[in-house]
């Protein structure tokens, strides 16, 4: 194993759930020395969001290491403290008002580690009337648009079968970071790096969103077709279902070619962009009624050696049994001491030099207290103390 390309930084992740999480994830995942800090056995569970052992939890949380510690004792934060002046990172998603009440906001961390970055992540942001609500995926879609874009039309709104606007945040704080500790290498400074689950979904909702900005026009649903290249959706054959993108004069010929079905090409109604998508519902009914005589797989190949995009529509098991996936390596091998041999999901970054590494499982709570504070300076009788009165 190498030491990977962040192996310089050390990050003190202080994240649960998701979204920080996912964050913190990216710079493990990277080489970074990411330190996940928990609160002691004694001192009450955090929320996790879902058990330690669990699929969720051992997929976020790889390739870090775990310390116990109290910061709302006064020993605990003078502890964290001590690990920020050795930190280049420090990563929350706690409600915005939280990192306050407990002085570790970036003013304060600042004045401890001039070039620390701060990386937080709230449900609506710092500031601004909604920033003390706590945030949750589902709300986030709700709010930020993707909901009533989302679903069959009539049906009211619908949410993303994936947790968005988690993994968007999470995804945008990371690059925030990385941001940060490019330019400290200018400036030498530090900085307070935030994104939200609010934010991210509106981000995420891109092209829908920019409908609206620049031409006022209020996106609505439109199921499993897509909102503006016609013919592209799902269509059944006949064994199953699968996605076809056939949109363009170009693209929409080849396709009436290789389902030879010449007639959709040359009928007024679908020859021309807009007299398919005035027409999308007759013309999704002819089509429907042609590859109904094909097969998923054969006809999802016939298309592709035509030019014209398409593919199957998996189950979790069937997409990891897809060559191109088993290529890709999506899913990664990594042992666990608790769990044995598991596979955890791969990034989705290919890098020809300096690779990501599932170099180790998630880590057992407070399984490296003692290393982690001994780096820190503190000797045996220190630690044992701190065990002994609760503070780890």
């Amino acid at each position: 194993m190498t030491a990977g390309p962040l192996a310089r930084f050390k990050v003190l992740d202080l994240t649960r759930v998701r979204a920080g999480p996912t964050a913190v994830r990216y710079l493990a995942d990277w080489g970074a020395d990411c330190i996940k800090v928990e609160m002691p056995p004694s001192a009450g569970e955090m929320d996790m969001g879902g058990p330690r052992h669990g699929p969720d939890f051992q997929n976020l949380h790889r390739n870090k290491r775990s310390i116990t510690l109290n910061l709302k004792e006064p020993d605990g934060k003078a502890v964290f403290m001590k690990l920020v002046e050795q930190a280049d990172v420090v990563v929350e998603n706690y409600r915005a008002d939280v990192k306050f009440r407990l002085g570790i906001d970036y003013e304060s961390l600042k004045k401890v580690n001039p070039k620390i970055i701060l990386g937080s992540i709230s449900g609506f942001g710092q500031d601004g009337p909604y920033a003390e609500r706590a945030g949750f995926d589902q709300i986030a879609q709700g709010m930020g648009g993707l909901m009533m874009v989302t679903g069959n039309p009539g049906e009211g709104p619908m949410r993303a079968g994936i947790a968005v606007a988690d993994v968007g945040a999470g995804l945008h704080c990371a690059i925030g970071i990385l941001i940060a500790l490019l330019e400290r290498e200018t400036s030498g400074q530090g900085q307070w790096v935030s994104s939200s689950l609010l934010q991210a979904m509106i981000s995420m909702c891109d092209f829908q969103a920019a409908r609206w900005t620049i031409a006022k026009d209020v996106p609505g649903q439109a199921g499993n077709n897509h909102p503006t290249s016609i013919p592209t959706g799902v269509f059944k054959t006949k064994d199953g279902y699968i996605n076809i993108a056939a949109s363009g004069g170009h693209i929409y010929k080849r396709f009436c070619e290789a389902i030879k079905s010449p007639e959709l090409y040359t009928d007024e109604r679908f020859s021309t962009d807009k007299g398919r998508a005035k027409n999308r519902d007759a013309l999704n009914d002819e089509i429907n009624k042609r590859v109904a005589q094909y097969g998923s797989a054969d006809l999802v190949e016939k298309l592709n050696k035509a030019g014209v995009p398409a593919g199957p529509i998996y189950k979790m098991d069937e997409m990891f049994a897809d060559p191109q996936v088993k290529h890709l390596k999506m899913a990664h091998p990594v042992h666990s001491p608790k769990l044995g041999d598991i596979e955890l999901i791969g990034q989705a970054i290919n890098m020809s030099r300096t690779p990501f590494e599932m170099k180790t499982a998630t880590p057992e709570q407070g399984e490296h207290t003692d290393a982690v504070l001994k780096e820190a300076g503190f000797d045996d009788a220190a630690i044992a103390d701190f065990r002994k009165r609760g503070v780890i």
